[in-house]
């Protein structure tokens, strides 16, 4: 395999920089206030993003005042900014955006998310929980909770970048508090699943229908995501026709790219659909996925939670 030298060099890179870290030859710092991060040790779409969603809105609902880092993937971003609702993809990264729309609750970009979360906790005195979106490798931040992210993929061909999908070995899944996996991967300690069953119209949000309404149905399929084949089988398990269209993630989407001149529907993904919203069509819908947890994961996450405010407070 050609690649292969190339990816021994990345694995020195990465275990050199983890030991660096690990004898604080590197400096890491900590915001202050509980972290926990969601990642994976694989490139590619996981289903961290709805598993952030998901944290975020039950730390929510248990009285905690969460707030949310990310990457900004996509987006140049010079200095740590907030994302919100009216931000643009381009500016803040398409993620970012979802997350300030689903979750409800502060989320701030940056390259440097050590950076990121000060700036996030001086404008939000309030926040007395992190969560890092994709942030297992980001080792400036110090973190007191890691929750690793796998999908039936695993862990590819078992080689690392660029001759396979690894960021960082097979062990370091070991480290980590906890594994979320979706249904039919080998490795979990607690399952988790992505439900959608309803879309909506890009045009107007409140014009919505079952997914299954399009049973039977040619349509046409986008998605910009990690692994966009699970988008288009979610959608052939409803009984439609799937016409698929993959690109590769984080693309930036133009009106262009959905012009296939038949008139039949479109089906989006809700990462996509964000910077698509300025030329949205009344053909076009959007699936968005929520994440079903194991009943037992919440409270662990909250026991978890707890040690680090006593341990803090001791």
């Amino acid at each position: 395999m050609l690649l292969w030298p190339l990816s021994l060099a990345f694995l020195v890179v990465v275990l050199t920089r983890r030991l660096l870290y690990a004898l604080r030859l590197i400096r890491s710092q900590h915001p202050g206030i509980p972290v926990i991060v969601v990642g994976n040790i694989t490139v590619g779409g996981t289903g961290k993003t709805p598993l952030v969603i998901w944290i975020a809105e039950h730390l929510k609902s248990k009285g905690w005042s969460p707030a949310i880092i990310s990457r900004g993937y996509g987006a140049k971003i010079d200095a740590p900014r907030a994302a919100t609702l009216a931000s643009e993809a381009s500016e803040v990264g398409d993620e970012p955006v979802l997350l300030a729309r689903r979750s409800g609750c502060p989320v701030w970009v940056g390259a440097d998310r050590v950076a990121a979360a000060a700036a996030l906790r001086r404008a939000h005195p309030e926040v007395n929980v992190l969560v890092l979106d994709d942030g297992l490798q980001h080792y400036r931040m110090r973190r007191d909770i890691e929750i690793a992210v796998m999908d039936a993929r695993g862990l590819g061909n078992g080689f690392f970048l660029p001759a396979g999908p690894l960021r960082e070995p097979g062990w370091r899944l070991r480290t980590v508090d906890a594994v979320v996996a979706h249904t039919g991967a080998a490795l979990k300690d607690f399952a988790m699943t992505l439900a959608g069953d309803e879309v909506h119209r890009m045009t107007d949000a409140r014009a919505r229908r079952p997914l299954k309404s399009f049973a039977g149905q040619k349509v046409h399929a986008a998605a910009g995501i990690g692994d966009p084949n699970r988008f288009f089988l979610h959608l052939g398990r409803a009984g439609i026709q799937v016409i698929p269209h993959p690109f590769r993630d984080h693309h930036p989407f133009s009106e262009r790219d959905l012009e296939f001149g038949d008139g039949l529907p479109v089906l989006l993904t809700e990462k996509d659909a964000v910077k698509l919203r300025r030329v949205a069509r009344p053909e076009w819908w959007v699936l968005p996925v929520t994440a079903r947890l194991d009943p037992g994961f919440g409270a662990w996450l909250l026991r978890k939670l707890d040690e680090c405010r006593r341990s803090k407070a001791a």
